[in-house]
């Protein structure tokens, strides 16, 4: 009764049936793809709460891809369609699971050296050059597998691609001048992305990010400074972040050639305490001390040191340290002398 039917209207073998597969393996795959995420969810909180963010998210677009793919090899094996049209579905399956495999394999590679490289304890540099990099190697290698599962010998494309990339070296030497700086950036870690950072000419801000050419850095003012790669490796430049992000916070001072300097080193240092102990920003545990170092045209020079927890904090601590310190000073009697300059008359008379 069936195979007649069967034979009545072929169309159910050519549509129907293959059509009904397709639908069942799919809706199957996708129940599956369901339960499996749901496992490896919970068994990903358990080792790593972090990396469920990554895992997880970069596997579920691929994975839908190889439900697709499973869905319609099944039901191409059910179906009747000519044998080259057959063969070319087939090839086109086998390409869909490769792209599917390659994006999971590059995502999770890109996510994972985010996730190690931004970690305290990790030395490495992350930035868009790194996790770039690792998704073009992981892509190309993809490539050249598609390639050969067509059946296009990949060997000469290798050998092209390797004399043709010395006149490409040629061509583009400074846009691969600035490639390897920023290898190099990345690997010597001298800079970080999130340090702050000041060059030899002047610029200065947090390192938002380094690419495959430059650079960028976000000065306080909020704009954006672009720098080659190769001339950041060849300016002088200070990284406020290291050794660590703890800097001497130092504030220039003068006090009346009268003053009785073992009590301005008393309340000044009371004062500097109060400052590191409320301000934010402050580092509460260091002990201020002040060093006299000169006699200046109009009174005794000496400096204050505080201590700051980044390069920005010392701006408020300087802004509420001399605030509190001139209130102290004119309850003490302290002077803080203007500057004077004396003329001899009669010694100019003399000459």
């Amino acid at each position: 009764m069936v195979n007649d039917l069967l034979l009545k209207f072929p169309i159910l073998v050519e549509v129907f049936i293959p059509s009904i597969i397709f639908l069942v393996v799919f809706s199957v795959s996708l129940v599956t793809r369901r339960i499996i995420f749901n496992r490896l969810s919970h068994w990903v909180r358990k080792v790593s709460m972090q990396m469920d963010d990554i895992i997880l998210p970069t596997l579920k677009g691929p994975s839908l891809i190889l439900c697709l793919m499973l869905s319609l090899y099944f039901a191409l094996q059910f179906s009747r369609l000519p044998e080259h049209i057959t063969q070319v579905m087939s090839k086109s399956i086998l390409i869909l699971g490769i792209i599917s495999v390659v994006l999971a394999l590059g995502n999770l590679l890109s996510g994972v050296i985010k996730f190690y490289t931004s970690r305290a304890d990790s030395g490495l540099a992350v930035s868009s050059l790194t996790q770039n990099v690792a998704k073009i190697f992981v892509f190309s290698v993809g490539a050249l597998i598609i390639l050969n599962s067509l059946g296009v010998s990949i060997t000469p494309i290798l050998a092209t691609l390797g004399v043709g990339g010395l006149a490409v070296a040629l061509a583009l030497q400074d846009t691969l001048a600035n490639l390897f700086a920023g290898f190099h950036i990345s690997v010597a870690k001298q800079i970080r992305v999130g340090d702050y950072i000041k060059l030899e000419t002047g610029e200065e801000g947090y390192v938002v990010d380094f690419n495959w050419r430059s650079t960028k850095i976000k000065m306080l003012s909020n704009n954006l400074i672009f720098v080659p790669n190769d001339k950041i490796n060849k300016l002088v430049l200070t990284n406020y972040y290291l050794p660590d992000k703890e800097m001497a916070v130092l504030v220039d001072l003068r006090v009346h050639y009268k003053s009785d300097l073992e009590r301005v080193e008393v309340v000044t240092c009371e004062v500097a305490k109060s400052v590191m102990a409320d301000c934010p920003g402050g580092v509460a545990y260091f002990e201020p001390f002040i060093r006299y170092h000169s006699f200046g045209d109009s009174g005794i020079k000496f400096t204050v040191i505080l201590r700051a927890k980044e390069f920005v904090d010392q701006y408020l601590i300087k802004h509420e340290f001399i605030k509190r310190l001139q209130r102290r000073y004119i309850q003490e009697g302290i002077n803080i002398p203007y500057p004077v300059r004396a003329i001899n008359y009669a010694q100019e008379e003399t000459v």
